[in-house]
């Protein structure tokens, strides 16, 4: 038999402790996305970061170059929208779960991206296709190298 006094004291720790951390999450979870007006992948991709639980705000500006330059994304590395979260940038279709490593683990790096845009990427969605694509880190001072494989 429990005794109701500790069991009360213990899911009163336990929910201060879950409410506490409840900013942190939110914090670690928004995400800020700049895209060409009308890109339809780009939207794509928010979906699919919105589906794991990712708060996305989308900005849509005519020509995003400008943020690209002033945020540092290595010229190789430029895809179709630039996403920024907890310090760290993310270029064009960067898987969910990799997003949330990064921001869990705080590499140093200034982000990830994904080149072009890859068929098999999130938010591209082609069905059936196979062709691997690489997720590459890059630094402040350009310096990059291969991140993940998919």
């Amino acid at each position: 038999m429990r005794n109701p006094i500790t069991t009360t004291w213990l899911a009163a720790i336990l929910a201060l402790g879950l409410f506490s951390s409840m900013p942190a999450l939110a914090a670690s979870s928004a995400i800020t996305m700049v895209k060409n007006t009308g890109c339809v992948c780009c939207e794509r991709w928010a979906a699919a970061m919105q589906k794991t639980g990712f708060d996305v705000t989308t900005q849509e500006q005519p020509d995003i170059t400008a943020i690209k330059d002033k945020l540092g994304v290595p010229q190789a590395l430029r895809s179709c929208h630039t996403a920024t979260a907890g310090g760290y940038i993310f270029e064009g279709h960067v898987p969910p779960d990799l997003v949330a490593k990064v921001l869990k683990t705080h590499p140093k790096i200034a982000g990830l991206a994904v080149p072009g845009m890859p068929l098999k990427a999130p938010g591209m969605d082609a069905a059936g296709v196979t062709t691997p694509y690489q997720v590459i880190a890059f630094t402040k001072d350009g310096q990059t190298s291969v991140y993940a494989q998919r």
